[in-house]
């Protein structure tokens, strides 16, 4: 399990475009028939991907969890969300299978000591991205299927930013104790997300960009608003964004991603938002 730590304003400033990528960019999130895990020491985060393809796979596959967080089981004292982006899968939650297909998603409480994960055709394999984060009480097993996430619609086409958001793991669609996550589709033509940017204090979140088309990326800007830095992102990768930083992205093309957030609150309008002309 690779581990990041803490990156603070000051640094975050004089890093180069290597020193960025290194800190906060996460890539290969799904290699046939693994587990991946990348622990970020903000807010505790951990971001995952589960590709199986002919066998099934152990959540904690790759994870010592005595070592690595001074638990017995990995979810002993934290919940985790689950959005198969692949193929139909099964997740296997300490002996039951929820059916997850694509463009679903699961939460799974404190306290869960085994998850597995399999997928229906190894030749579409399912792709489960997921984020786990502390927690302190247990809430009820949740699956949520497409139709069930909460639908928002911003944005126009005239600002190259007209997308959907899908609210899944919400507090208007169930309770967890601090983990939240949905997917955002953007409409043909636009390319914007998260305008006008803002900043959040009181949480952190983590992007995860997909259905890039090919020979296509997206520019990915994050830091203090005044002191803005950028990296490219490629499909089916993740990128860490401090509670103080921005997080906003432009494609050459339109684009998907899941959002993460973790910290203080769940309150979704939450937001600093800054003016699009005071941004540097």
């Amino acid at each position: 399990m690779d581990i990041r730590y803490s990156t603070g304003k000051e640094p975050f400033a004089r890093m180069n475009t290597a020193e960025l990528r290194k800190e906060f960019l996460i890539t290969d999130i799904f290699r046939d028939n693994d587990v991946t895990a990348v622990y970020s020491h903000i807010d505790r985060i951990v971001t995952m991907g589960a590709k199986p393809v002919k066998e099934s796979l152990r959540l904690d596959k790759n994870i010592d969890t005595w070592k690595n967080f001074g638990v017995t089981y990995f979810l002993e004292r934290r919940e985790l969300g689950i959005i198969n982006i692949g193929g139909e899968g099964t997740v296997h939650v300490d002996g039951t299978g929820y059916v997850l297909p694509t463009i679903s998603a699961l939460y799974v409480p404190m306290g869960t000591k085994e998850v597995s994960f399999t997928s229906k055709d190894a030749a579409k394999p399912a792709k489960f991205y997921m984020c786990s984060t502390p927690a302190h009480r247990e809430f009820p097993l949740t699956f949520i299927p497409r139709e069930n996430a909460k639908q928002i619609h911003l944005g126009a086409s005239e600002t190259s930013n007209e997308r959907t958001i899908n609210q899944f793991i919400h507090p208007d669609v169930l309770d967890t104790c601090q983990l939240s996550m949905g997917v955002t589709f953007l409409a043909t033509g636009s390319v914007w997300n998260t305008m006008p940017a803002h900043t959040h204090e009181r949480r952190m979140e983590v992007y995860f960009y997909f259905d890039i088309p090919k020979d296509n990326v997206v520019f990915h800007f994050f830091g203090e608003p005044t002191e803005t830095r950028h990296i490219i992102m490629h499909n089916e990768q993740a990128v860490l964004n401090p509670s103080w930083s921005i997080h906003s992205g432009g494609g050459t093309s339109n684009y998907s991603f899941i959002w993460a957030m973790a910290g203080e609150n769940r309150a979704y309008a939450d937001q600093d938002f800054i003016d699009t002309l005071d941004l540097r």
